[in-house]
């Protein structure tokens, strides 16, 4: 009875998935399929080799299958991505038949941006902004502990040092003048929700059908001031 519970919650999960990536390449963001958490079974330790007497953790929580991956669950399928990339409605609900239990990647730098920090300061942000009347668009949360403010993307600036693209193995702190803030422009992604991390699910709590995009710069003074209170 118990398997049968867990194989009927899997299947409500991954519909809830595919029917999220569908909303948004109907909505014109462009998504992916994303790496997904390897079954709970199969991340059991091992028995070590006759004679060492050790029990051997294989370490590889992600379905890539890389040992040590850096961000299990939460980055792309293929390494075309970029190319990949697709908001035709059609063809990601085909996606997701065939891998319904892929997470959601939406890219960068092509409808919109995503300005990504701590929670704890992207919830004091969306207070101030509230507080000041101004529109936070839609918002995040993660589950690894961050908040994603998706604003209008800014095109292809003249002036490179204004681009703060991320990349899988990098640091938040690495590309922002503001600690804790990173800005996720072209050549980068986010995780989309309802995807799912061994710490969680990532959620709105601005539903992007309800919030219009803004402008990224309106929202950068309540973003630093929020970071310079969480990490000062």
């Amino acid at each position: 009875m118990v398997e049968a519970m867990l194989r009927r919650g899997r299947r409500k999960e991954a519909g809830r998935m595919a029917a999220a990536a569908v909303d948004y390449a109907t909505m014109g963001w462009p998504v992916c399929l994303g790496a997904h958490l390897r079954d709970e079974r199969s991340r059991q330790p091992r028995p070590a080799a006759a004679g060492h007497g050790r029990i051997r953790d294989t370490g590889r929580a992600c379905s890539c299958d890389r040992i040590g991956c850096p961000a299990p669950a939460a980055h792309p399928v293929s390494p075309a991505w970029q190319i990949e990339a697709s908001s035709d409605p059609e063809e990601v609900a085909r996606w997701w038949r065939e891998r319904p239990e892929a997470n959601i990647i939406l890219v960068t730098g092509r409808v919109f941006d995503a300005l990504d920090v701590p929670a704890a300061a992207g919830i004091d942000a969306v207070a101030r902004m509230d507080q000041a009347g101004v529109p936070a668009g839609p918002v995040a949360l993660t589950a690894d502990g961050r908040a994603l403010f998706f604003v209008a993307t800014r095109g292809a600036p003249a002036d490179e040092d204004e681009w703060w693209s991320c990349h899988l193995d990098c640091e938040p702190d690495d590309f922002a003048p503001v600690a804790g803030l990173r800005w996720h422009t072209r050549d980068s992604f986010v995780v989309g929700p309802p995807s799912r991390s061994w710490r969680g699910v990532a959620q709105w709590i601005r539903d992007p059908r309800e919030h219009p995009l803004p402008d990224a710069l309106r929202l950068l003074g309540f973003l630093a001031d929020a970071c310079d209170e969480v990490t000062g």
